[in-house]
């Protein structure tokens, strides 16, 4: 669903462009004795930048109101009105709005039929027919997707063929907007399904067996089962949380080490950890867990099978624009060629699910050249590498911290967490 959702974001870029383009030469040749060329185009982009932004948030009153104002001034014409499907008036900027009664039908045979209408002036009834601004209007359907959702009224002082294609032009860019916030609103409901999905998979066998762990601490160490029933209270309320789709390194380090620190409890010296953390990249914005389904898979695919059991070693380090964040383990490791299968059928096999995810959503979010890399071999452990950039637009951390007020968080110091030291559990 999401490279749909790329594709058809690329394929409105494209009719945008061609779009505003037809925008160009109406405006160019209806304005030159206004000024030049250049003034004409350079005016019509200022304009579209403007009204594009409001209509992105969906067809609402707020939106028709910012967007009707700045059109009006672009196509210098009469009136600019905006409705929704049913036909309501959200919004009408210009003169003549004594007349928007008179257009109410026309308005609804648009919406049923999905056709333009064209309405003049010596067909309604006016009390000051010489006076009046309006001479035409022109009603276009607003169709985003293949459905209708409201209409463009634009209301001309002349009639004229010119002002029938500009409103045409103009409506199909404002459905090209509504159709990228719809868009926009699928590929953030499928990131929070994406983020379900993962806390879905946080493995039950782990939740019971660190209540069994601490339970059997309760008599005969009750300071340290106290201290692990925080780290799993913590654990718990920070990876099944409702807000947010990214958070910092910094967070999602501080998670894996409380799920690491519950897990030593059940694997005592099987399990050895060493985290290396360049203090510079603890502030870089990443996906909302996006590494503790890494380190888990190390734990019960690479190390629990291992006699022995093994090391899981976390890096995340400088690299330039980006930091470089790896999740290592020295555990039983699997053929390469089965894991790239097991990646790129996931969704069908049930298998490494986890991984997969979280390679789909890094590509989602920062494109294709920034999905996984992972090393393996049967015998030789597994190596699961991530590039994030430092800054991406549109990219930037929600921090919900439980009990702690908004402006307690913008002052709050970063995570104490170890800088380029090794540690061992």
């Amino acid at each position: 669903m999401t490279d749909l959702v790329t594709d058809h974001a690329a394929t409105g870029l494209l009719i945008l462009v061609a779009l505003v383009g037809g925008l160009f030469a109406l405006l160019v040749r209806r304005r030159k004795s206004e000024g030049s060329v250049d003034d004409a185009v350079l005016d019509a982009v200022q304009r579209l930048s403007k009204a594009a932004p409001a209509m992105r948030s969906g067809l609402t009153e707020e939106a028709a109101d910012q967007a009707a104002k700045h059109l009006v001034e672009m196509l210098k014409c009469v009136a600019i009105g905006i409705t929704d499907a049913s036909g309501t008036l959200l919004s009408w900027d210009g003169g003549a709005n004594e007349h928007y009664e008179d257009l109410t039908g026309a308005i609804d045979l648009a919406v049923r039929n999905g056709q333009r209408a064209h309405i003049h002036h010596t067909n309604l009834s006016c009390d000051q027919r010489s006076r009046c601004p309006m001479r035409t209007a022109v009603i276009v359907p607003l169709i985003p997707d293949g459905q209708v959702e409201g209409t463009l009224i634009v209301v001309g002082g002349v009639n004229s063929k010119r002002l029938i294609r500009a409103a045409d032009e103009v409506a199909k860019f404002v459905s090209i907007q509504l159709e990228l916030a719809k868009l926009d609103e699928s590929k953030q409901a499928l990131a929070k399904a994406e983020v379900r999905m993962l806390r879905a998979q946080i493995s039950p066998h782990f939740l019971y067996n660190a209540l069994n762990s601490i339970s059997s601490l309760i008599r005969t160490d009750p300071e340290r089962a106290r201290d692990l029933l925080q780290e799993f209270a913590d654990f718990t309320r920070y990876s099944f949380r409702t807000s947010g789709q990214f958070t910092t390194l910094a967070e999602e380090l501080r998670n894996i080490d409380r799920y690491l620190t519950i897990q030593s409890q059940r694997y005592a010296d099987r399990l050895n950890v060493r985290i290396k953390i360049a203090p510079e990249v603890l502030s870089v914005v990443v996906p909302f867990l996006v590494l503790q389904p890494l380190v888990e898979n190390a734990v019960q695919h690479g190390l629990s099978p291992k006699p022995g059991g093994g090391t899981i070693t976390v890096v995340a380090q400088d690299n330039g624009n980006e930091a470089l964040i790896s999740v290592e383990d020295d555990g039983v490791g699997m053929d390469a060629d089965r894991l790239f299968a097991d990646l790129r059928d996931a969704h069908k096999t049930g298998s490494h699910v986890g991984i997969g995810n979280i390679n789909q959503r890094m590509r989602s979010v920062f494109g294709d050249e920034y999905a996984l890399m992972a090393e393996t071999a049967p015998g030789a452990g597994m190596k699961v590498i991530l590039r994030v950039p430092k800054f991406f637009p549109g990219v930037r951390p929600d921090l919900p911290k439980f009990g702690v007020s908004e402006d307690e968080q913008q002052d709050s110091p970063a995570p104490d967490l170890p800088s380029q030291v090794s540690q061992s559990r």
